[in-house]
């Protein structure tokens, strides 16, 4: 975006992350918070980098039309070069950036037409982060060292709200290595010169804990007790006709729920954060995704004030909104135990994969009960789907963003964006639940969407109709679902026949503002065992600012979503996970990974976000694929890998 407007030289350019500072750098979709979440970056940037690069393109102009004694409106800037056709005079950005600093910054600049653009939209613009990544020169936080720096492992309660009643930490001090341990609020920390010394002392702890507080339940317990409050209306969050009166008069009913587990974020870099305090305030190093809500709880914990927290951000192991936690829980921890500790050095603390899933934040647990009613001639005339599970908002620093009393990430989706006579959502959202739940990429769409999506096709073959066709008739008010729906059947060659047990699903989900419809293409074997073999996405996101970065949006989603769909879930018993790694909670591996084509729709719109809404499609289109294939519908997540 920027590179475009200034006519800077690719190969020239190069990234820094900025610091930690809202007054310069908020993200606009946040209002003044710092930060990334929410298929935001682009949106939010769009215009905000174009005009930055049209001013500083403008400031260089005119410093070389000052140095040259040439008017300003002769002067052309082509890769990074400056010149004056006319005089035979040239100058590269850096010879003349000092003077260029020197010039006003242009109040209103004129920025390009799409037909102008050099960079943007163009295939073969590859990201200037990748090579980094490949040869191991990219820094993360796992990475930091620091002079005298001590790794810190926290030793956390084995239920949600229980709480340190005694420790003996002798065993553990000890250990060769372990140089302090300290108590905190989330348990007890030890601290030593490397990982694995602190690893051994805090198994070396003899912990006591006071599990009055614990909160204990077991997974199948919250199944039972969802059941039975989807029986009963909840808040209705959407509503349009009259549910009741055209269920009654429907020709017939189709009847479903749909059961959706807790999910870790399970991100490769587990969470970690490294934390040194100074006479000036505290200096972070992490791959932040909340900068100004980590500046200002980590300010809090510390009595300082929040520009005096320094945050370095480097890059992120993976997040998924992990990250971006609302009470900043894992950095706040790094910070106290930096403030308990004695000695003033850096600490890195660091969780392990085990920490990460058994101590962290989940996707919600939720259930869906869902009807729809047909008329005669089978159109769809009623849909009333009730929702159930914690919301991710409520009692939160975020819980500004409630609306009507209700969580809307918890609806949104829903039904959406179908054209439907009769509609009603609902919502139940248990405030007794105590596990700690936030944003997984995709939020609520990762559930609605494949209730919404394989219910549809339940619906379309109770109606005796095509899927593809029967969504067509009921988006016809929405033209761009039906332009990327129509694509992805087109270039899936949706209606020609198949092999014998093998299937194509399909499924059409708005996200974050950008539209996505993806088909999946699956073969079931003898055993039931299956493979998705291909998938096809069809993408509308706005005028496609990097093509390269949205095809690997895209596939990137298409995995972590069918990585989801085929075995990922957190269960609880007596209050415990019940998964610790990746042995217990499988990830996709590489030979289950399909092969991936991805269609970008041009358009004129303002750009929107593509690093989530490819996630939500893919598990309802391979679930409606196997039905195709088998003839068995999916009323669970995770599917597991044979049907």
């Amino acid at each position: 975006l920027v590179a475009d407007e200034l006519d800077a030289d690719w190969a020239q350019i190069r990234t820094e992350n900025a610091p930690a500072d809202a007054s310069r750098y908020a993200n606009l979709a946040f209002g003044t918070i710092q930060g990334t979440g929410g298929s935001s970056s682009v949106a939010n940037s769009f215009l905000q980098m174009r005009k930055a690069g049209a001013a500083a393109r403008a400031m260089l102009v005119a410093a070389a039309a000052q140095q040259w004694q040439v008017p300003a409106s002769e002067i052309t800037v082509k890769a990074g070069v400056v010149s004056h056709a006319a005089s035979g005079k040239q100058a590269r950005f850096g010879e003349l950036a000092s003077a260029a600093q020197q010039q006003p910054v242009p109040q209103e600049v004129t920025l390009k037409k799409p037909e102008q653009f050099i960079y943007i939209g163009k295939a073969d613009m590859r990201r200037v982060d990748t090579s980094g990544k490949v040869n191991g020169t990219a820094i993360y936080t796992q990475d930091i060292k620091l002079p005298n720096m001590l790794t810190a492992l926290v030793a956390h309660a084995p239920l949600f709200g229980a709480k340190v009643k005694s420790v003996d930490a002798t065993a553990a001090k000890a250990i060769a290595g372990v140089v302090e341990v300290v108590q905190i609020p989330a348990g007890v920390a030890v601290l030593a010169k490397d990982f694995w010394s602190a690893k051994k002392g805090r198994d070396a702890l003899q912990i006591v804990w006071d599990e009055s507080q614990g909160y204990k339940f077991n997974t199948a317990e919250q199944l039972s007790r969802y059941q039975k409050m989807a029986e009963e209306p909840g808040t209705e969050t959407t509503k349009s006709g009259s549910i009741k009166a055209a269920l009654k008069d429907a020709a017939k009913v189709v009847k479903a729920s749909y059961n959706f587990p807790y999910l870790a974020h399970a991100a490769m870099e587990p969470m970690n954060c490294v934390v040194q305090l100074t006479d000036q305030g505290c200096e972070i190093w992490n791959g932040a995704q909340l900068q100004t809500v980590d500046q200002l709880s980590v300010a809090k914990v510390l009595g300082i004030a929040p520009e005096q927290v320094k945050i370095n951000t480097v890059f992120a192991g993976g997040s998924f909104g992990r990250r971006g936690n609302p009470y900043s829980d894992y950095v706040v921890e790094a910070a106290t135990i930096a403030k308990a500790a004695k000695n003033r050095v850096p600490i890195k603390m660091v969780w392990t994969r085990e920490d990460d899933m058994q101590r962290g934040y989940y996707r919600p647990y939720f259930y869906h009960s869902l009807q729809a009613g047909l008329d005669k001639d089978g159109n769809l005339t009623a849909w009333l789907q009730r929702v159930v599970g914690q919301s991710i908002l409520a009692g939160t620093p975020m819980a500004a963003m409630m609306q009507g009393g209700f969580d809307p990430s918890s609806v949104e989706g829903a039904a959406e964006p179908y054209s439907i006579p009769n509609l009603s959502v609902e919502l139940h959202t248990p405030n007794d639940v105590n596990v700690p739940v936030q944003w997984w990429r995709s939020v609520g769409h990762t559930h609605t969407g494949f209730a919404t999506e394989t219910f549809m096709d339940e619906v379309a073959h109770a109606a005796g109709k095509d899927p593809v066709e029967f969504r067509r008739a009921l988006l016809k008010d929405h033209p761009r679902h039906l332009a990327v729906l129509n694509l992805a059947a087109e270039k899936a060659a949706w209606g020609t026949p198949l092999e014998k047990n093998r299937g194509r699903g399909i499924a059409v989900v708005k996200s974050f503002n950008s539209y996505v419809a993806e088909v999946a293409e699956v073969s079931v074997k003898e055993d039931g065992s299956f493979s998705v073999d291909r998938v096809v996405v069809a993408v509308d996101c706005g005028v496609p600012v990097n093509p390269d970065v949205i095809k690997a949006q895209m596939m990137g989603g298409v995995g972590f979503g069918l990585s989801a769909a085929l075995g990922e879930k957190i269960t609880f018993k007596d209050g415990k996970p019940e998964q610790a790694n990746f042995n217990t909670y499988p990830v996709l591996r590489m030979n289950q990974m399909p092969t991936i084509e991805v269609y970008i729709m041009p358009s004129e719109e303002n750009p929107s976000g593509v690093g989530e809404p490819g996630v939500p499609p893919i598990a309802p289109a391979v679930a409606n694929a196997l039905f195709a294939a088998t003839g068995k519908r999916i009323y669970e997540l995770p599917m597991g890998i044979k049907v």
